[in-house]
């Protein structure tokens, strides 16, 4: 049994580790932090895992952290990377679901996060954690990086085009939607009802750009093997969960079969669902569930591809990547805790 810890674990993507690992066959968490919340019970929380988790909230505590086998880290940006080398050097191996180990560039990160990176030598070792680009390093990493929500959806998205060399890498636009729980569970006033609800609004245009889009660059720059010009916008919804991505990108060449290429290049992965052609993937169609869902589409124009791209921001997004990245570092079958049915209605 793989022995668990979570570093903060009072937020969305906390709770919904602990909902994941509930149910999951080989891992239980034994450690769960959190300075204010410590001596209550995760379940008087969260009343949803009444009967399904009773660990007890703790105040961080660094010999108990590092007596787990796997420790995530579902804090704010800062934080993971002034704790993970001491459990790393100790043999623990660290899933963050934050910023702290995405962007390989410290400078780049200073600049979008406002932050000093405090763990450079770590940041050069950490993988970054999208199992459909990388799942070799992850299976050997010690520290691994979870993607952010837009960036999954974004780079499963125009990876089998980017791979196969058919678009112009220069001119990729994301349209980006994400329900309000990819704002965290903190008060906010744009996450308000009354602010999000029957509303519609994009953000992270002025100054500069979203932070996430030197993540998603940073990726698809991989994947294409050179540089790429990237349009990303970010609109609320007023959804909990779910993001849809609808991306656009122009051929060199008039089209060869895209949906038999978007078929065989996700033919072997587990959670992504390549849908038929013609078809209008929904946010509905992964709630609660860590599979993302295409679909490749040919404009009028016969030169535009539109891909639409949907995932729950709290699973495949967020703490669903961070438990198959376990799986994959742990050599368990990648399903593992993640086989559940999504939602619907």
């Amino acid at each position: 049994m793989i022995s668990v810890g979570i570093v903060g674990g009072t937020g969305y993507t906390g709770s919904e580790l602990l909902r994941l690992l509930a149910q999951h066959p080989s891992a239980q968490v034994r450690v769960l932090t959190s300075r204010k919340e410590a001596g209550l019970r995760a379940d008087t929380l969260f009343p949803n895992l009444r009967g399904h988790a009773d660990v007890v909230f703790s105040a961080p505590d660094p010999e108990a952290l590092a007596g787990c086998d796997v420790v995530f880290f579902a804090t704010p940006h800062g934080v993971a990377m002034g704790s993970a080398a001491a459990l790393v050097e100790r043999g623990v191996r660290v899933i963050d679901l934050s910023a702290d180990f995405r962007l390989r560039d410290p400078v780049v990160f200073k600049h979008w996060y406002g932050l000093e990176h405090s763990a450079p030598a770590l940041l050069e070792e950490a993988v970054y954690g999208l199992p459909e680009v990388h799942r070799d390093p992850i299976r050997e990493a010690r520290l691994v990086a979870n993607p952010g929500c837009y960036p999954t959806a974004v780079q499963l998205a125009l990876k089998p085009l980017l791979a196969a060399g058919l678009i112009d890498a220069q001119s990729l636009i994301a349209d980006c939607k994400s329900g309000v729980s990819g704002a965290g569970r903190e008060a906010k006033v744009g996450s308000l009802l009354c602010e999000a609800g029957d509303n519609f609004r994009a953000y992270g245009v002025a100054g500069g750009g979203h932070r996430h889009a030197p993540e998603i660059e940073q990726g698809l720059r991989d994947v294409a093997g050179g540089d790429i010009g990237l349009t990303f916008v970010p609109h609320l919804l007023p959804l909990i969960r779910g993001i849809h991505a609808t991306v656009y990108a122009r051929l060199k060449a008039p089209a060869t079969d895209l949906q038999a290429l978007f078929e065989s290049t996700y033919a072997d992965e587990p959670f992504v669902d390549v849908m038929p052609a013609g078809s209008h993937p929904e946010t509905r169609h992964v709630r609660a569930g860590n599979t993302c869902r295409l679909a490749v589409h040919l404009a009028a124009d016969q030169r535009t591809v539109i891909v639409l791209s949907v995932i729950d921001n709290l699973v495949k997004g967020a703490s669903g990547q961070a438990v198959q990245n376990m799986n994959i570092m742990f050599g368990l079958d990648e399903r593992s805790g993640l086989d559940a049915v999504p939602l619907s209605p």
